[in-house]
């Protein structure tokens, strides 16, 4: 099945890559330094192989050296590129890159030594609050550290119940995507938005969009869970009350380093602000800020007990996954984003409402971070500003402002489109599936498509015709 849906998807989505550059083959005569649509082939296939490979060769993919070998030969061409043409672009990326490693690294390792025990009644209104404080609590440990911390417990509550692959789907929607869209810190784009200078608190201002669509998604939840708990048999329900222990939490020594990695964030914002402030403290503020982190990291690690990593079946093969990744990712992406700065307003996306869904289909099958980071380029060729600029609502009375937030939701919300969409999608999905007392039989690719086209899909539909055309 998966290898059908696979086969059916990867070529619309290749020719849906490359429709967006075709007025820019000859951007290269005009625009001095500028590389030739030629050099986007690279980041196109790096993002293919991506979503492709693991369907097509699971097991090969399994292994981080062969995910690494891919991502560099594919890079290296590009860097030996700007190696020769523009090498302090390329350095510039690769700051970028190690910012964006150093944030998840240090969310992932802090986060993986909180142990979150218990067994409560599985009933409606606790899986409900379950997703309700995931959908909360993404937006200071991201939408994988939330993921991570709560997935078991979740399973565990559910153990005795029968009808739960639901559970599961909407906590893939709302804990794991939509709930991480108000601070930089709950999803990988919009924490690429910060180092493009948008202030860390300008995201908070999406909390309507996040109230609606969350609110659509636990209400939905909550009467399709009650439906379900009424078909569970009498000795499961007996079972599960019996069995059920409180909530504890273990490992509190991380919750306070977890704040320790939003003070840091928000001070370095807040010092970059400073008027008239010096290149040379404006230079080092970022490194500071990233070497903060990576020593509550080290901290974490030093001061969590052994045993709760253990319980939390805690080892640092995903962020490796994703290190090696985005090292080709943000090298080959360079091009592309080069060719939207100088002459993204051939392309003919300029309503709030068209980035929002263009963004919001790429980052279903693709990697919504270098889709963010695609069209926000697109935008701020469109306007002839940066980033700060783009959020200034004195800017084409505030078309700015609304193509970005359309473009920052979009990313983060059809990041749940797919089991691909966002990392932490597939990280349930296995949680789920391992085998014991907890593990549930999820639905294919495809059979999990048909949820979130059918849930998610018609709830942003009816988001986006209120916040990006009626309003705007």
């Amino acid at each position: 099945m998966i290898k059908r849906i696979g086969d059916a998807w990867k070529i619309p989505g290749l020719v849906a890559l490359m429709a967006l550059f075709p007025s820019l083959a000859h951007a290269t005569e005009q625009a001095a330094n500028v590389p030739s649509v030629a050099w986007i082939i690279p980041f196109v296939l790096l993002l293919l192989s991506i979503a492709i490979v693991p369907l097509k060769f699971p097991h090969w993919w399994e292994s981080n050296l062969n995910k690494g070998l891919v991502a560099g030969l594919l890079a290296l061409p590009v860097a030996i590129y700007f190696i020769a043409t523009d090498y302090h672009r390329l350095l510039h990326h690769l700051h970028e890159y190690l910012s964006f490693i150093v944030l998840l690294w240090s969310l992932y390792t802090i986060s993986g030594g909180i142990v979150l025990r218990g067994n409560l009644v599985a009933s409606p209104k606790t899986n409900t609050l379950f997703l309700l404080v995931g959908a909360i609590i993404a937006n200071l440990f991201g939408t994988t550290g939330a993921s991570m911390l709560l997935i078991r417990p979740l399973l565990r509550t559910n153990q005795e119940r029968k009808y739960k692959v639901h559970t599961v789907i909407f906590f893939i929607f709302v804990v794991s995507n939509v709930g991480g869209c108000l601070t930089p810190l709950g999803d990988p784009p919009l924490y690429m938005g910060f180092l493009q200078g948008i202030p860390f608190e300008w995201t908070l201002a999406l909390w309507p969009e996040w109230l609606a669509v969350n609110g659509a998604l636990l209400v939905i939840y909550y009467f399709w869970d009650r439906k379900a708990w009424a078909k569970e048999e009498v000795k499961d329900i007996a079972l599960d009350v019996k069995q059920a222990t409180p909530l504890a939490i273990e490992g509190w020594v991380n919750v306070a380093l977890i704040l320790g990695v939003v003070a840091s964030i928000v001070v370095s914002g807040q010092v970059l602000k400073i008027p008239d402030i010096s290149q040379g403290v404006a230079t080092a503020v970022p490194w500071i800020r990233d070497g903060v982190m990576v020593g509550l990291g080290l901290i974490s690690m030093a001061a969590t007990r052994k045993q709760l990593r253990i319980d939390n079946n805690f080892n640092f093969g995903a962020i490796t996954e994703v290190a090696v990744l985005f090292i080709g990712i943000f090298i080959t992406m360079i091009p592309a984003l080069m060719l939207l700065e100088f002459r993204g307003t051939e392309l003919g996306v300029t309503h709030p409402l068209q980035y929002f869904w263009v963004t919001g289909a790429l980052s279903g099958f693709l990697d919504n971070t270098p889709t963010y980071l695609t069209f926000l380029s697109l935008a701020k060729g469109a306007f002839g500003v940066d980033a700060v600029g783009l959020i200034n609502p004195d800017l084409a009375n505030g078309l700015g402002v609304a193509i970005v937030r359309a473009i920052s939701l979009g990313a983060v919300f059809m990041g749940a489109a797919t089991y691909i969409g966002n990392g932490p999608n597939f990280m349930v999905k296995a949680i789920a599936e391992e085998k014991g007392a907890t593990q549930v039989k999820m639905p294919s690719f495809g059979g999990y498509m048909l949820y979130s086209f059918g849930i998610l899909v018609p709830i942003l539909i009816v988001v986006s015709v209120i916040f990006f055309y009626l309003a705007v």
